[in-house]
């Protein structure tokens, strides 16, 4: 009977300790620090590849869009302002001596308004009406568009317009030049 009662008395021990030594309840949440890095990227301008302004007789004016010139800026600056630009070549024609040419201050640009944009701060025209149309340089870059302001990333798209207004003297032929829109 004795170690019946010895057995009982450890049994009891052991059932207490178990319920003494019960496990913690879980955590009911839990906390993970997550960090990632938003890499700067870059500032671009795309523009048409080739343009066709179409004809008009000496003396005239020819006037047609250029096709859409699109600034992308990826930098992620507190200060995303940027300023687009344009410059052009001397346009020629024909392969005699010296070659037949029509200057770029012939020629009005003016960028009319945006036709799309995105991000924060202000867009703004160069020239946002025929009335406002200015000479190109081979020199002197005009201002095309303008962004000032916000934050991060944005970008704006506009369909500028070329008035060649065409020296009286000038022969017939195809002219060919180059547009060169830039963006700092």
């Amino acid at each position: 009977m004795r170690t019946a009662k010895i057995c009982l008395a450890g049994a009891a021990a052991a059932a207490m300790v178990g319920f003494l030594a019960a496990p913690a309840a879980a955590a009911p949440t839990d906390d993970t620090t997550v960090t990632f890095e938003v890499e700067a990227g870059t500032l671009d301008i795309v523009a048409p590849a080739t343009a066709d302004l179409g004809g008009g007789p000496p003396g005239g004016v020819i006037t047609a869009q250029l096709g859409t010139v699109t600034v992308t800026d990826s930098r992620g600056d507190a200060d995303a302002s940027w300023v687009a630009s344009v410059t052009a070549t001397v346009f020629q024609t024909g392969g005699g001596t010296p070659a037949e040419t029509v200057l770029p201050e012939e020629i009005d640009y003016w960028s009319g308004p945006a036709t799309a944009t995105t991000g924060t701060g202000t867009f703004t025209p160069g020239q946002l009406t025929a009335g406002d149309a200015a000479p190109l340089s081979s020199v002197t870059p005009l201002t095309a568009f303008t962004h000032t302001g916000g934050t991060g990333g944005n970008t704006a798209s506009w369909n500028p317009t070329l008035d060649v207004n065409v020296p009286l003297d000038s022969i017939a032929g195809i002219y060919t030049g180059t547009v060169t829109h830039s963006v700092a």
